[in-house]
């Protein structure tokens, strides 16, 4: 079955990995950015997240090429290198991530159009739900279609947004001005900005969430034509990307100042066009950022869909989410999936949940399936796994598997006890899954150390609950 679908080639793959990744993240970067931190602490944020994610980008592709026969990228890789249920923990942490991810995109995507139809508001109205949730069913009945046809139409909408990315590039480096750049370089005009280091951890976790999807590519390896273009196509879209984030990012500091980008609107990239050219520059970010989303919700919800039907073809998952349709698309995880965002999408209207919120709950999801992908190729290299024919290679990749495996440590630091709590909250109820796709293979559910970390997820549960109970706790 999984034979049959193998038709992704290197540029099907290339734009999966670019258009997960550039969502609605760049376009609203410029604020994100200047809200904790100044230029210089930002320039030292992108020097350590160019380390980090590039050693994950190449953890993806040595894991890609060392152990070709898994499939489905961190799930795959957190099940054979540290058991089952971290293997499902790393399938259910994605999964949400990715849902929850695309709720933020529907708020984003609303409220840009607000820009123009101010009923939209803030993108969590009524008429904002009832658009978003028209938009949502929309993508659903494409994806239904197959996922070649929709990978297609990933290809052409990824295209599509990148060319005005490159528009605001040209156009701001030519407006751009030194002395804008260095004014208050190291954000000491700013006491609640912090020191620079807290101004580091501060926006560590925006980086990240712009590069969610880098493992995007792995995630397919199922369906690649050729499997070595899997690791390919993650490198090559992360160098790219990079170069789109970090030019986007420290051109808009040399056009207005650190204060004024963090006052910003988002699309926060509409506000700095515009001040440059004028309210035509912010109409062209606005409908870029529209195409932008509109292929992002769809990578997204072909990503969510697979990475279920993944646990459940190797039975980690429960056997009704192995269900596909005669386009061998994975019908029932595609409904559990976009059921899901459709629940929280109407949660928005009787909650404060913005964009921002949204995307640190979804990024602290899906930093422990990366930590576990980064600590299974340490594992590999440590023990020269797979590497028989190729003993020159294990110690330059024994390297980059420990600084991505501390870079993923860093982050869960970076992103601070609230969002490791409210983690485990929605790590916890995933048990129920869990315990019954081992009921179905006459399993016991549990090992003695899943056991006992099973148990402080569910006092980190516990915890996160009573804090949303007494309010010390927000989402």
């Amino acid at each position: 079955m999984v034979a049959a679908t193998k038709q992704l080639k290197l540029n099907a793959l290339i734009a999966l990995v670019v258009g997960s990744m550039i969502g609605g993240g760049i376009f609203s970067l410029p604020q994100n950015m200047a809200a904790s931190a100044s230029a210089g602490a930002i320039l030292i944020g992108w020097g350590i997240t160019a380390v980090g994610m590039l050693t994950l980008a190449f953890v993806f592709q040595t894991l890609a090429n060392r152990k070709p026969d898994l499939d489905a990228g961190v799930y795959a890789y957190a099940k054979a290198g540290f058991g089952d249920y971290m293997g499902f923990s790393s399938a259910w942490g994605y999964w949400i991530s990715a849902w929850i991810g695309n709720v933020s995109y529907f708020v984003l995507l609303f409220s840009t159009l607000g820009y123009f139809f101010p009923i939209f508001g803030e993108g969590n109205t009524l008429p904002a739900v009832i658009g978003a949730s028209l938009v949502l069913w929309s993508v659903h009945l494409l994806v239904l279609h197959g996922i070649q046809q929709a990978a297609f139409i990933n290809l052409v909408s990824t295209i599509a947004k990148v060319v005005p990315l490159i528009m605001f590039i040209v156009i701001a480096a030519i407006a751009f001005r030194l002395e804008v750049f260095t004014a208050d370089f190291w954000g000491r005009g700013n006491l609640e900005l912090g020191s620079v280091m807290q101004q580091v951890r501060n926006m560590m976790l925006v980086t990240v969430w712009v590069f969610i999807g880098i493992e995007g590519a792995s995630v397919y390896s199922a369906r690649a034509e050729r499997r070595s273009d899997v690791g390919k196509a993650t490198v090559i879209g992360f160098i790219g990307v990079l170069a789109l984030l970090v030019l986007v990012n420290v051109l808009s500091m040399g056009i207005m100042s650190q204060a004024e980008l963090a006052g910003l609107k988002n699309p926060s990239m509409a506000g700095v066009l515009e001040q440059v050219v004028g309210r035509w520059g912010a109409v062209l970010i606005s409908v870029g950022l529209v195409v932008s989303l509109a292929g992002a919700l769809l990578s997204w919800t072909l990503l969510c869909a697979e990475i279920l039907f993944a646990g459940a073809r190797d039975h980690t998952m429960p056997s009704f989410l192995r269900k596909e349709n005669a386009n061998h698309v994975p019908v029932n995880a595609l409904w559990l999936s976009n059921g899901l965002i459709q629940l929280f999408l109407i949660i928005t209207l009787f909650s404060a949940s913005t964009y921002l919120s949204l995307l640190y709950l979804a990024t602290s999801m899906i930093l422990v399936p990366y930590f576990w992908s980064a600590a299974y190729a340490l594992l590999l290299s440590a023990r020269g796994e797979g590497y028989e024919n190729a003993p020159g290679e294990r110690r330059k990749d024994l390297l980059v598997a420990a600084i991505a495996t501390l870079y993923a440590l860093w982050l869960v630091y970076a992103g601070g006890v609230q969002y490791l709590l409210l983690s485990a909250l929605l790590y916890a109820p995933g048990v129920l899954l869990f315990a019954k796709a081992k009921h179905e293979r006459g399993e016991p559910v549990f090992t003695l150390i899943e056991k006992l970390i099973f148990a402080a997820v569910v006092i980190g549960a516990g915890i996160a609950a009573y804090g949303l109970y007494e309010g010390f706790l927000s989402l």
